[in-house]
């Protein structure tokens, strides 16, 4: 009698943690997450981004990715952006301005302002906020106010956009985020 109420009690404990487990909606952090950080910068809509044009003073200047990830340049019209590394932004840009109206241009783009990041959950105050490169979930937080007393402290869920696909996964605090990504802090259990 007393093995078969210890079988029972084994049982309903190993239901117990299999339902709380799987209550938890744990998603580890896909290899892709952490390969993303590693790579060089996709544009995105909402980069602002410096063209400089050598010995074209009237082209050279800041220009905004819309949200249908394009920019509009002048002569040229709208090129598409999205996704566009800063070196294939430049070569766009120059065989554009080559197809009738420079000879032989020289174009230099950098990123005047990174597109935001997003912040929500256990922070002091969740919203929107600028981006800067090299920059960790602990210091999202940070500028999010820190913090609630009810947050989980240890790890944070990010949504990234990765090759077009939307993924989420959960990371440890001194990951590193990228521009356009929402991250949200969990409230602990206990």
């Amino acid at each position: 009698m007393l093995a078969k109420i210890g079988t029972t009690y084994i049982l309903l404990s190993l239901a117990a943690v299999a339902v709380l487990g799987g209550c938890s909606g744990y998603r580890p952090a896909p290899a892709a997450f952490h390969e993303a950080t590693i790579q060089p910068y996709q544009l995105g809509a909402g980069d602002r981004l410096r063209v400089t044009v050598f010995d074209q003073e009237e082209l050279t200047g800041t220009y905004s990715i819309d949200q249908a990830g394009y920019i509009s340049f002048p002569l040229v019209g709208s090129l598409p952006a999205r996704g566009q590394t800063l070196q294939q932004m430049e070569s766009a840009l120059a065989a554009a301005l080559r197809n009738g109206y420079l000879r032989d241009p020289d174009v230099t783009v950098e990123v005047d302002q990174y597109r935001s990041f997003f912040i929500m959950g256990e922070v002091g105050a969740a919203g929107q906020y600028s981006y800067v490169p090299g920059m960790t979930v602990q210091q999202a937080i940070a500028i999010a106010g820190g913090f609630t007393s009810r947050a989980n402290q240890a790890n944070a869920d990010i949504t990234r956009t990765i090759n077009g696909e939307v993924m989420t996964g959960r990371v440890i605090i001194s990951d590193p985020i990228m521009a356009g990504d929402t991250i949200y802090v969990r409230e602990r259990l206990f």
